[in-house]
């Protein structure tokens, strides 16, 4: 890692005394987070200090801090390296653990699978499942029968698809995991969007990427800005989320699809488009797949990725993505090497769920619907100084809170039983979205009302600048 991009993460070394303690908190934080990679090379010691304006002394002193916590060691003669210290879990790892206290969850935004719904599942599918049993059981590609019903999705809404088309992956994180490590090399640019989905950033900043950054606000995109960064950055891949986007809700336009289309075929670009949301479409029609909008030429480079997390199960882990034939084939071997292929279980009760979900998806948009409305009657009742756009689709609020307080109540929120995400965590560039919250309304209305009520507690007792060592942060 460069002098100039460790820099660019931390904060002002005079903004607290003594500087090196803030300075290796700050580092330890990175680390955790994900946002500096494990096993990497630190700057020597006179460059972080002169890329920092701090004395030599100082950056000593932070390596020292460092190597003492467990965060770093060093090697004779080849520098300072990073590390994990024992009693610390990377947070990619704890964000996804259940909480082990009884705090409403709000940092979550997945919904559960109705128990009868998979209970009905599971007996409808304990014949086929027998039949599979005396088979090896290996599919890298995914079953067949779960391809071709996938496949036929993308037809009927748009986007004529084969099943050689599909792999079926464990969950879309996989997907795009999977993406990277094909296509990509250390140091090669991504273009995403800011803020993004978290998850995503961070398997990008573990295979090496330079992340470009394009603004998603209140008002969406903006196309020129871009094609702008493609044109001048020239990204080897770009990672966008164009369906009731993550976390913003915003939902691209389809003549900005067609205009980013045509850019991305201009630079060569892989374009990575996540619909994992697509299907919760709650006051407009499902969107049709981002590809229908592509010339031949075009769709080409495109490479969707779906999962069934946020419409069924997280539980599931069954995800898929759809693009060329050859490249489908070039990913299955890829895939290989890590597992082999996935759960036939799994697969089987995915294909299910599919199959009646004319059935079931209607009744998660309704549910949906009235726990957003909930939600929204609450903030505006206790909370009417925030503001918000109500998102036509998906399964969160981006709240403004009008102040950049948001690690702060985060943090004091805790104390009152309620877990939720400061907007920093959505950041693609450090130090921005301080004024945010993510709030998913993927829980019932009930509870949603009494965690609108303690965050209101929380913040009426005053907030002091939060303690970022103190709290597990936990982001799905």
């Amino acid at each position: 890692m460069g002098s100039r991009q460790l820099a660019a993460l931390l904060p002002d070394p005079s903004a607290a005394r003594p500087a090196y303690r803030r300075l290796a908190g700050a580092i330890s934080e990175l680390i955790l987070d994900g946002r500096i990679a494990l096993h990497v090379k630190l700057p020597a010691e006179r460059e972080l200090a002169a890329a920092l304006g701090v004395s030599r002394a100082t950056a000593t002193a932070v390596y020292d801090l460092l190597r003492e916590g467990g965060y770093a060691h060093s090697r004779q003669g080849s520098g300072t390296w990073t590390a994990l210290p024992e009693s610390r879990t990377p947070r990619g790892v704890t964000r996804l653990l259940g909480s082990r206290d009884t705090a409403i969850d709000l940092a979550r935004a997945a919904p559960g699978l109705p128990h009868q719904a998979l209970a009905d599942a599971l007996a409808r599918i304990s014949p086929q499942l027998a039949e599979h049993v005396h088979t090896p059981g290996y599919h890298p590609y995914g079953l067949p029968e779960l391809r071709a019903i996938i496949a036929e999705r993308f037809t009927r809404r748009g986007l004529a698809t084969v099943p050689e088309q599909i792999l079926v992956t464990s969950g879309a994180q996989h997907a795009l995991t999977l993406v990277l490590g094909l296509l990509c090399r250390p140091g090669d640019r991504a273009m995403t969007e800011n803020p993004s989905y978290p998850n995503a950033l961070e398997a990008m900043r573990r295979a090496r990427l330079r992340t470009v950054t394009v603004p998603v606000t209140d008002g969406g995109w903006d196309t020129g800005i871009m094609e702008a960064a493609l044109r001048q950055a020239l990204p080897r891949l770009a990672y966008l989320i164009p369906d009731f986007h993550n976390p913003t809700g915003r939902l691209m336009p389809g003549p900005q699809r067609a205009r980013v289309l045509r850019a991305a075929q201009r630079t060569g670009t892989w374009l990575v488009v996540d619909e994992t949301l697509a299907d919760l479409a709650l006051d407009v029609p499902r969107p049709a797949p981002f590809a229908s909008h592509a010339t031949p030429g075009a769709a080409a480079q495109v490479i969707t990725t779906g999962s069934m997390s946020k419409t069924h199960w997280a539980g599931l882990r069954i995800g898929w993505l759809r693009a060329p034939a050859r490249l489908v084939t070039e990913l299955a071997g890829q895939r290989v090497a890590t597992d082999m292929g996935g759960s036939v279980l799994d697969q089987l009760l995915a294909l299910e769920l599919l199959d009646r979900a004319g059935e079931l998806l209607p009744l998660r948009l309704e549910e949906l619907r009235g726990q957003r409305a909930a939600l929204a009657a609450a903030l505006s009742e206790r909370l009417p100084e925030w503001t918000w756009q109500l998102p036509p689709g998906g399964l969160s609020l981006w709240v403004d809170l009008g102040r950049p307080l948001s690690a702060a109540l985060a943090d004091r929120a805790l104390d009152y039983g309620v877990r939720v995400e400061g907007g920093a965590c959505f950041a693609a560039d450090p130090g921005v979205f301080e004024h945010r919250l993510r709030i998913p309304y993927t829980t019932p209305a009930d509870i949603l009302r009494e965690a609108v009520h303690r965050m209101a507690a929380a913040l009426a007792d005053g907030l002091t600048p939060a303690s970022t060592t103190r709290r597990t942060h936990w982001i799905a």
